[in-house]
């Protein structure tokens, strides 16, 4: 018996013993929203054979009308019971590869997009390991035509023992450990009602699953304690926003490829190639990674978010940062990437990061100096006599790079890199003719 059958049988089995109402198939569209389609307990064992059929031109990115049908199969291997609802009506949770009715992979798949280059980087010996963490706001209510309304007043690291901000992290822990997530830390961040968990690392296929199924679990436990939560980059003005730094290495045979004692600053040759392959395609990765208008109002000066493209041990201010290992534990060895915020879509995202770190070893990039000044209080003069550049300040900007990308363009695959540009320019094109607020009060009274 295969694995994927030892999966299959666990799955039918468990749905049997513990009485399963409902089995949801989950699956993303290109922007990162998570879909949903569920089937009873009878239809799962053809749901592993054949897959479920749906109209795919009524999903984001997805099918054109004239070639709309697509199948969602279930993975397996990411059967969870779901730990919410009534006793009675229990239900599951498997994410879905979405095929065409031919049994080929969907090309408007993001979960297919990763795995794609997840193999790219098995051919070459290394197995990608990822862990986010992942910051967001807790507000009083979701009413965009209303102030928002923190639920505290905290700041980093602060103990609120007795507000509702700390009970809503507490039961999302839970909820998250009853799913098979773990969870390495959890804190309030530096902004009111902010705050941050930090998910336990793991494969970047399980961990962008995981991150769907994260937002999710946030956003229900709010919403079940009559709060709202939030991922959007920059919710409040005069604050830091919500960020996802991420975790990265790769794993070959003999461990952590990222591991050299003998190295500079312990990092091998294999590290050095990828951090200088994400120097490199950052601003290409841009549009991704910091996928909204938004999401350029907390890449900005003063806010602890990176906007220059550098890398350094111990300085925040860089873009990719070499977080200390932990003494004889050489399996700690990573790279943070800090640029990325809690809104991308995980599968994309990932995908685009390990292109690029790819692309480094492969072409031999050069890693430069190290930065170690803090680069916001450096002189345009001498930021360009250093050779350091700045990520994209708007979307629109991201989008003209990321466009001339063949290394965007090959990662994402043609179907999904121009369908990404279409929607993300209209997006721009929506916000420029919107007159907002800001615009009213700064203009009306003095022109």
């Amino acid at each position: 018996m295969t694995a994927m059958e030892r999966q299959q049988e666990y799955a039918l089995r468990t749905v049997e013993e513990r009485g399963v109402r409902l089995i949801r198939l989950w699956f993303t569209d290109v922007l990162g929203q998570l879909k949903s389609v569920a089937i009873s307990p009878a239809e799962l064992e053809v749901a592993f054979e054949e897959g479920v059929h749906f109209d795919g031109s009524a999903i984001d990115g997805f099918s054109r009308v004239q070639e709309s049908d697509v199948l969602a199969r279930p993975d397996p291997a990411t059967f969870e019971l779901v730990p919410w609802g009534r006793e009675e009506d229990v239900s599951a949770r498997m994410f879905c590869d979405i095929l065409g009715t031919d049994g080929t992979p969907f090309d408007g798949d993001p979960r297919h997009v990763l795995k794609r280059n997840l193999d790219r980087a098995r051919q070459a010996g290394f197995q990608f390991m990822v862990a986010p963490e992942m910051e967001f706001f807790y507000f009083s209510h979701g009413d965009p035509t209303r102030p928002l309304e923190p639920l505290d007043t905290g700041s980093y690291f602060d103990l609120t023992t007795t507000d509702a901000a700390s009970d809503l992290r507490k039961r999302t822990i839970a909820m998250l450990e009853a799913l098979g997530i773990p969870v390495e830390y959890s804190f309030h961040e530096d902004a009111p009602s902010q705050h941050e968990i930090d998910l336990r690392y793991t494969d970047a296929l399980t961990m962008a699953d995981n991150v769907m199924t994260f937002r999710l679990v946030v956003r229900e436990i709010a919403l079940e304690r009559g709060s709202y939560a939030t991922f959007m980059p920059k919710p409040l003005e005069g604050v830091q926003g919500s960020g996802m730094h991420t975790h990265l290495s790769l794993f070959g045979e003999d461990g952590n490829a990222f591991h050299d004692p003998s190295g500079a600053y312990g990092l091998s040759k294999v590290a050095h190639g990828f951090i200088a392959g994400l120097l490199v395609h950052a601003p290409e990765i841009t549009a991704v990674t910091n996928q909204l208008v938004n999401s350029y109002k907390r890449l900005v000066h003063g806010y602890e978010a990176p906007t220059w493209v550098t890398w350094a041990r111990n300085n925040r201010s860089a873009l990719v940062r070499i977080p200390v290992t932990k003494p004889g534990k050489a399996s700690s060895t990573r790279i943070e990437f800090r640029s990325p915020d809690p809104a991308c879509n995980p599968y994309l995202a990932f995908a685009l990061m390990l292109a690029a770190g790819l692309r480094g070893i492969e072409r031999g990039y050069e890693l430069p100096d190290e930065s170690v000044t803090n680069v916001f209080e450096l002189t345009p003069a001498e930021r360009a006599a250093a050779g350091i550049g700045a990520l994209p300040q708007s979307l629109s900007e991201a989008l003209d790079v990321m466009e001339g990308s063949d290394l965007v363009a090959e990662a994402l695959g043609e179907h999904i890199f121009e369908w990404f540009l279409r929607n993300k320019r209209n997006e721009w094109q929506a916000y420029k003719s919107h007159v907002t607020p800001f615009e009213l009060a700064r203009y009306l009274p003095s022109v």
